[in-house]
């Protein structure tokens, strides 16, 4: 396990799929959490389970795509638990699914609001809390979609991940002389809600998973360890990576 033993994390879109998973493992690993997504109820389950586990929690609900949420979750850690060390960026959205041509500009705004002007909003808040630390680990959850491999119908989404990349690369070579690590993290398809949404057969999973490598979809949990990873000591030497954990997804051709 990658122990996160008195540090403190915010993670985003933490009420379902990896975000969830992330969270528990985090807590786990002895970090305190300061976890946020829109929908109260299933937060309000998960701080339950946390703290049932004996881990330290406090949720702030709310969309991180407005800056004062994304300001809150720093004063929230901050004052309960006396800094910032971690920030796992997970919150997203998968926009519109369809042809180019029909994505209205509200749908492209929205989509890269939620998922990359989101982390612009709470990385400017959580580099200074990180910096009055000495340092810490920020990551940003992108996707092989906009990277490896283009998939028709997904532009939007496309679009805001690939961004998350660049801003990943800047923010590691500006801040990395101060002790902070900055890294992307690109899943492939992931047994989630949010999968489930444009996978809606058990038939068009099952094409999905084929077109890994592992013939398989991930599971949160795996996700979650490659985040944990990326936030741990254990990975002290990597900062402006887009590390791929995707099953084989980008190499894989037959």
């Amino acid at each position: 396990m990658n122990s996160l033993k008195d540090k403190v994390a915010i993670i985003t879109g933490a009420s379902r799929g990896i975000g969830r998973a992330a969270a528990l493992a985090a807590a786990a690993a002895g970090a305190a959490l300061v976890v946020n997504a829109r929908g109260r109820e299933k937060l309000e389950e998960l701080v339950a389970e946390i703290e049932d586990q004996g881990g330290k929690v406090i949720a702030v609900a709310g969309d991180i795509s407005e800056e004062r949420i994304a300001r809150a979750l720093v004063d929230a850690a901050v004052e309960r638990f006396g800094g910032l060390d971690i920030a796992i960026n997970n919150a997203a959205t998968l926009g519109p699914i369809g042809d180019f041509a029909q994505i209205s500009l509200a749908d492209w705004r929205h989509t890269l609001d939620a998922n990359l002007t989101s982390a612009f909003l709470a990385a400017s808040h959580q580099i200074p809390a990180m910096l009055a630390r000495g340092g810490g680990s920020l990551i940003f959850m992108s996707s092989f979609v906009g990277h490896t491999a283009g998939f028709p119908g997904m532009a939007a989404y496309a679009a805001s991940k690939a961004g998350l990349i660049g801003l990943t690369q800047v923010l590691a070579a500006e801040y990395g002389p101060r002790a902070i690590r900055v890294n992307a993290l690109l899943p492939g398809a992931t047994d989630t809600e949010m999968t489930r949404e444009f996978a809606k057969t058990p038939e068009v999973r099952e094409h999905i998973a084929s077109l890994n490598a592992l013939k398989r979809m991930a599971r949160p949990e795996e996700i979650a360890q490659a985040a944990l990873f990326l936030a741990s000591d254990a990975a002290s030497f990597i900062t402006g990576t887009a590390m791929l954990v995707d099953g084989g997804v980008s190499i894989n051709r037959g």
